[in-house]
């Protein structure tokens, strides 16, 4: 933990970012000088998004060169009129800083995001660092950027790539800022933001060359319009409130159907921090950070209120993770003074009314929240937090508007926090026990042969041994999965879009090794000459060992920090339980009984019940109520129970495999969400940026076990879907679901992963925790 923290704390010397509010018109200008080379120069940010699905400028010469956000979110880069380079890739995570760079190299340019080139192009630059206006944040005083910027540098004369402004973090393998060493030329820039002395200040050059810029529309007055912030792309304490990535109001949520009323999203402005709630419309926001543990203090400031008393704006949400809109999980503070409790509304605090400074004190350690009005506490109230909570706007239909803004402690508090109360932001929230999930679960890549091999880790990028490794070809159709375990053994593969028995097969996957797995001959499954392939790796703990906990010997591989084991047993056909070693108990268990081509594969999964199951084959929704698969009881820390079901419990050898998953908070989810039927999908809280998630219809609806993961798709949209029930190929689509630092989203109306309030279990696994999710 101590090389975590020291190398966390060399991203120090990012001290802040300015807020550019396209409400107001922000921007920074400044005439540049002579350059010492007009066609080769870069550009780097860090960026937060503010405004999505417009056209957002970052940097600009006049009404035709310009970087911007287009309207579908990508990155564009326009010369003298011709659009030079435009990522394939979209941009339209709220939550996350973007290390963006613009390299132009004579008539050739490269953008990159964070790392990673996203568009290239052969333009030939005629206005950029040449003697004329530029602007920050705008382009000829239009297309004004919604968002934050930190670490803005320009290079004249060199054109650099990512590196000279960032580097992997070697414990999180989180991409982070690191200080430009090199020179900056005659035209060259570094605008730190951190000089807060006046607003003239702001633009202050930290290069020592002196280009400073001109400051336009920014605000250093106390409250929603100050401009001065400590939210940037690093963790670190300084004595206050925290530098991290802060929470800010989610605009990605999407709008809600909860008995027939619809629920939409607020009107956000601000960069996120501004919120409006029309006349006649039910709303609902959340924040973008959500907790299960310690305490932290926000503010909420209304500018105009809605007449009704049921409109709660001032509502913490104590069950992050529902996916409908409701007061069911939850407490608030009505303007009448009443407080509203699971959609009970009793005698509380004094009333409030616009202007009043609304604070809100979430205590998760003694379970209870506090309210003050103008720094006056109303009395704690105690919650029962069945999940995560997190800050909530809620509007209910009315004569008026409810309109404000909200503060996580990104700019000053109006009041001092109560003691032992902290802002909300990616420092603040506690270690993971797993800060970097590649050392748990992987997802990579491969080009059949059709050679014996090992995929060791120059080429399969896995730090880890696995126990489980889940391989599907992408091409051609027709080639089913195949499941090999440590457990069962390597040559051992079952198929999860078939109930066939397990194979044996010398020629598959002979071995799992210490970074990896080797590959056999075979041409059939999983190294086919020129077939490209996914395997989906898990790391349980090793050589198994005999398990007594059950009423059945079991025989289990278990990691419990990752919260996944390994489990096989020899069915009795009687009520029976078996070990699965993980100390806490499974939220899902995928099971197939080896020998036996007529017993489907059971899914038991803790949003459905202990009377229902899934069949990983099928595309049909939940099954039951039935007994006899998980004998109506929920796992526990030590077992998993079975009933007298073939399925899962049928006597003859060689028995069951069963691979078990507890959720594990920052590094796996495995919840339920339900379907909008819309394009702009419901947001889903993870905790993490996700690197694997699988999603089924399970309640109101059927649909295929649809698989997407950050290896085939780096950066959104997550296009490319595999169905675990089929052999077909890799399906490609455009619009399917996003990879957020937080979360997924889906993008797309489909039966199979969004269809109007049809509930979907899921399970994710992460690429990186939120705390450290700084840059995606």
């Amino acid at each position: 933990m101590l090389s975590l923290l020291g190398s966390l704390r060399r991203g120090n010397f990012v001290q802040r970012s300015l807020r550019f509010r396209s409400s107001a018109s922000a921007s920074l200008s400044r005439t540049f000088a002579g350059p010492t080379s007009s066609t080769v120069f870069t550009w780097s940010a860090w960026v937060k998004r503010g405004a999505l699905t417009g056209t957002y400028r970052l940097f600009g010469a006049s009404t035709n060169t310009f970087l911007t956000f287009n309207s579908s979110d990508q990155l564009n880069l326009t010369l003298n009129g011709t659009s030079a380079a435009t990522s394939t890739a979209v941009f339209r995570d709220p939550s996350a800083w973007y290390h963006i760079v613009y390299a132009q190299n004579g008539a050739a340019q490269t953008l990159y995001v964070n790392q990673t080139p996203v568009a290239t192009g052969t333009t030939a630059n005629t206005v950029f660092n040449t003697a004329i206006a530029h602007q920050i944040g705008a382009a000829n005083t239009a297309s004004f950027f919604d968002g934050y910027m930190a670490e803005v540098n320009f290079i004249d004369g060199q054109a650099l790539t990512a590196s000279s402004f960032g580097q992997i973090e070697s414990t999180t393998g989180v991409w982070s800022p690191k200080p430009y060493a090199g020179s900056y030329g005659t035209n060259g820039f570094y605008l730190k933001f951190g000089n807060t002395s006046s607003v003239a200040a702001l633009g202050t050059d930290s290069s020592g060359n002196g280009n400073t810029w001109t400051v336009n529309n920014v605000s250093l007055t106390a409250g929603a319009t100050y401009d001065s912030m400590i939210d940037v792309p690093v963790n670190y304490s300084d004595g206050g409130n925290g530098r991290g990535n802060y929470a800010v109001l989610n605009p990605t949520r999407g709008n809600m159907v909860v008995s027939t009323n619809t629920y939409v999203n607020f009107t956000l402005s601000n960069a996120n921090l501004t919120f409006s709630g029309a006349a006649a419309n039910n709303a609902a926001q959340d924040a973008s950070i959500a907790v299960n543990s310690g305490k932290y203090y926000w503010e909420v400031i209304h500018t105009s209120v809605d007449n009704q008393t049921q409109s709660a704006g001032t509502y913490v949400r104590t069950n992050a993770s529902e996916t409908s809109i409701g007061r069911v999980s939850g407490v608030a503070y009505l303007k009448s003074g009443n407080k509203l409790v699971n959609d009970v509304s009793t005698v509380y605090g004094n009333s409030w009314t616009t202007g009043d400074v609304i604070g809100i004190a979430l205590d998760l350690v003694n379970n209870e929240i506090t309210y003050y009005k103008n720094n006056v506490s109303q009395g704690a109230i105690s919650i029962t937090a069945t999940d995560l909570c997190c800050a909530h706007l809620l509007k209910t239909n009315g004569t008026g508007t409810l309109d404000g803004s909200i503060n996580f402690g990104q700019r000053p508090f109006t009041y001092t926090p109560p003691t032992g109360f902290r802002a909300l932001n990616t420092n603040n929230l506690p270690t993971p026990s797993i800060v970097n999930g590649a050392n748990f679960m992987a997802a990579t890549t491969y080009t059949g042969n059709a050679a014996a091999r090992s995929l060791s880790n120059a080429v399969n990028n896995v730090s880890f041994q696995p126990d489980l490794v889940w391989i599907k070809s992408r091409t051609p159709a027709g080639t089913s999965h195949a499941l090999f375990d440590s457990v069962r053994g390597a040559t051992r593969y079952l198929s999860s879009n078939t109930t066939a028995i397990e194979v044996l097969n010398a020629n598959t996957l002979p071995a799992f090794t210490a970074d990896g797995f080797s590959l056999g001959t075979d041409t059939t499954l999983v190294n086919a000459s020129a077939n490209s392939y996914v395997a989906w790796q898990w790391k349980a703990g090793g050589a198994a060992v005999s398990n007594t906990q059950g009423t059945i010997t079991s025989q289990v591989s278990a990691n419990t920090t990752a919260g996944f084991s390994v489990v096989t047993y020899t069915g009795t056909g009687a009520n029976a339980t078996i070990g699965h070693g993980l100390g806490v108990a499974p939220k899902m268990v995928i099971l197939k009984k080896r020998a036996d081509a007529t017993a489907s594969w059971n899914v038991y999964h803790e949003s459905l019940g202990n009377s229902y199951y899934l069949n990983l084959e099928l595309t049909t929704g939940r099954s039951g109520p039935d007994i006899t698969r998980w004998n109506n009881t929920s796992p526990t820390s030590s077992v998993f129970s079975v009933g007298t079901a073939n399925a899962t419990n049928g006597t003859g050898a060689p028995g069951f495999v069963a691979y078990c998953f507890a959720e594990i908070a920052g590094f796996s989810k495995i919840s339920s969400y339900t379907g909008n039927g819309l394009p702009d999908g419901p947001f889903v809280f993870c905790g993490f940026r996700p690197r694997f998630v699988m999603i089924k219809a399970a309640v109101g609806g059927t649909g295929n076990w649809c698989i997407w993961d950050s290896a085939r798709n780096t950066f959104n949209v997550m296009n490319d879907m595999i169905q675990a029930d089929l052999p077909a190929t890799e399906v490609p689509g455009t619009t399917n679901i996003d990879f957020l630092s937080n979360g997924f989203k889906p993008r797309f109306t489909s039966s199979n992963w969004n269809g109007t309030g049809v509930t979907y279990i899921f399970a994710a696994f992460a690429e990186v925790p939120s705390k450290y999710a700084l840059a995606r």
